[in-house]
């Protein structure tokens, strides 16, 4: 093998080691933030604390940092450093405990790309059996609220339908490769919402009929960007809670 070969090839363990340690650290710190160590308002320590702390290099912690920065809990001010900016109620912890909150962020990522585009071809492709499905599993979703029940896997339903409308069966398949994962993360915002108000389920169900219409009218624009909107809602549900005032 030639010199410059050898010189772009990567350790791929080594990469998926410091993705765990930045799990690790990003977890730990929305523990902190969740448990009131850090309050909403108030400076994270430094990134030289924080990596002593957690015996990780500082490498490593911004990816954790970058990440509560998505995920909208904490904020960076130029020169000035990090600052609290929600605090996620305490029923996370309870329905999802440390160590599968950022594998479940991660899911999400995950379904945003593969489910926005598999409502956009379902809106283009879909036949009026599967619009039924789909219609089917959404009504199933209105009995789960009007019940008072999870809904979990009547909102499964939903999502696999527009998967199977797609005509792609590559959509469904990679989707099924990440059913428990998905699944994971339905029964925890569903969980979170049940411990909401009846109106946090409405709005989730009006998401749901949004990207139903759209598909049932043909927009496949409309279809994507509901799906996506829908999803990314989802993934920043998990973490509702105290907003800094």
């Amino acid at each position: 093998m030639a010199p410059s070969e050898r010189h772009i090839k990567t350790d791929p363990t080594a990469h998926e080691a410091a993705r765990t340690l930045a799990d690790q650290a990003y977890e730990q710190i929305l523990s902190m933030i969740i448990h009131g160590e850090i309050a909403v308002g108030a400076k994270l320590p430094t990134e030289h604390a924080l990596s002593q702390r957690f015996g990780m290099s500082r490498p490593v912690l911004r990816q954790a940092l970058q990440h509560l920065r998505n995920d909208d809990l904490i904020v960076s001010r130029q020169g000035s450093g990090s600052y609290v900016t929600r605090k996620p109620d305490g029923e996370v912890l309870e329905f999802a405990p440390i160590g599968s909150i950022a594998d479940i962020q991660r899911t999400f990522e995950f379904r945003v790309a593969v489910e926005g585009e598999a409502a956009y071809f379902a809106a283009k492709r879909r036949s009026d059996a599967e619009l039924a499905a789909i219609k089917a599993a959404l009504l199933a979703l209105d009995a789960c609220i009007a019940q008072g029940e999870l809904g979990a896997d009547a909102d499964e339903d939903f999502h696999a339908a527009i998967c199977d409308a797609s005509g792609n069966q590559y959509f469904t398949a990679a989707r099924h490769s990440m059913k428990a994962n998905i699944l994971t993360g339905l029964n925890l915002t569903r969980n979170l919402s049940l411990t909401k108000p009846k109106d946090r389920l409405q709005l989730v169900q009006k998401e749901h009929y949004a990207i139903y219409n759209a598909i049932a009218a043909g927009d496949q624009i409309a279809a994507r960007e509901a799906m996506r909107a829908h999803i990314e809602n989802a993934r920043k549900r998990v973490f509702d809670g105290t907003p800094e005032s």
